[in-house]
């Protein structure tokens, strides 16, 4: 009669082709992912190859690669393109990505670039495809689009509420600064959305990709006057323009002190001196900023709706102590008087919210206001 099988106090068979239950646990496992660097990586081998064919790489293209952790989107493009330039943060991943490709012909065209991409002085190259780390994803956007010689076309994955900011329209609840400042200077189309599963270890927050295509040629205005502006129009997207411009005393303050370097620049002589009457500013209408918001702008609010810091001339006179002042003078009455000439005859937006407005409405406040020498940067 034969012998029954022996077991272990385990439970388990007793073979030499048996893995140590330590090895075994950690089969799968390369290290511990840093979700603080936003080490989420791309394991649905499906959707890397539709981020890659979205691109539409040519065989001569050369690609950039944010975060490209282990490399499994890293390989495809290899396939499809000249060269990938990787910019990595993590020695660890980039340690594994060269070891993926080290002695195969693909390796030869890999350039890994170790350290933060936003600091980061980036060659030449035609496509950018990403699975960004979320916290950079707003610097990245704008980076690559502020490049001396943008991309053909970005593709790259963001968290599901960010992409969608991208190509919000007016009206939208997501409709944001960043929607707007984003269309001026791209193309923003939505390619697909990517659940989390697809990922190892799965964010908190679903994804999407987009595909951004910056605009060719570049529109010909300042970047700072347009950001400076949309700011301004976006700390409380629901309140008129008017209330946005005439209605916070940080605002008029801004503005006064940009007016008068722009008359000194340009030997425009100021007649200063005290207004009139002196007392509180008047309110313009009764759509006015309140107490609380007020004292968000003076500085305890760092950011905007968007999430964005808020322009540095409110940090810097918040440490001055000097937001808040109701100071009433020749040239700030000027300054309102040019204000409300803008919003209420030249444009008639007063009366529109930010929310509402379009690129076109942006553009004819900008011009309007730099016609007045009121400026924004």
């Amino acid at each position: 009669m034969p012998k029954a099988k022996r077991k272990n106090h385990g439970g388990a068979e007793s073979s030499p082709y048996a893995k140590p239950a330590a090895k075994s646990a950690t089969a799968n496992s390369i290290f511990k992912m840093n979700t603080d660097l936003g080490q989420h990586i791309l394991k649905n081998p499906g959707v890397a190859s539709a981020i890659v064919q979205k691109a539409n790489l040519k065989q001569s293209d050369h690609v950039l690669e944010v975060g490209p952790g282990t490399g499994n989107l890293t390989v495809l493009i290899l396939k499809a393109a000249k060269s990938v330039t990787a910019v990595e943060m993590d020695p660890r991943m980039a340690a594994e990505l060269t070891k993926r490709v080290q002695g195969t012909p693909e390796g030869q065209r890999l350039k890994v670039l170790l350290g933060d991409v936003i600091k980061t002085e980036l060659p030449y190259f035609d496509v950018c495809i990403s699975n960004t780390p979320y916290q950079i994803s707003s610097p990245l956007v704008f980076k690559l689009l502020s490049l001396p010689r943008p991309p053909r076309c970005c593709v790259l994955m963001f968290q599901r509420e960010f992409a969608m900011r991208l190509f919000a329209k007016p009206g939208e609840k997501l409709y944001s600064r960043l929607s707007v400042n984003a269309q001026m200077w791209a193309k923003i189309s939505h390619v697909m959305k990517v659940g989390r599963n697809n990922f190892n270890p799965p964010p908190q927050v679903e994804s999407n990709v987009v595909r951004i295509e910056p605009k060719n040629p570049r529109p010909q205005i300042s970047y700072e006057e347009w950001d400076g502006l949309l700011r301004v129009c976006f700390v409380r997207k629901n309140r008129t323009l008017r209330a946005a411009f005439l209605g916070t005393s940080a605002v008029i303050d801004m503005l006064v002190r940009n007016y008068r370097l722009w008359c000194a620049q340009n030997d425009i002589p100021l007649h200063d001196g005290p207004a009139a009457g002196e007392g509180e500013i008047e309110n313009m209408d009764t759509d006015t900023a309140s107490a609380e918001e007020e004292e968000e702008w003076n500085g305890i609010m760092d950011v905007d709706e968007d999430g964005d810091e808020v322009p540095n001339f409110f940090a810097e006179e918040k440490k001055k102590g000097t937001l808040g002042k109701k100071s009433r003078g020749k040239v700030t009455d000027l300054v309102k008087e040019k204000i409300r000439k803008v919003l209420e005859d030249e444009t008639k937006l007063a009366e529109k919210r930010a929310r509402m407005c379009d690129e076109g409405d942006f553009l004819k406040l900008l011009y309007a206001f730099n016609q007045e020498g009121i400026h924004f940067s």
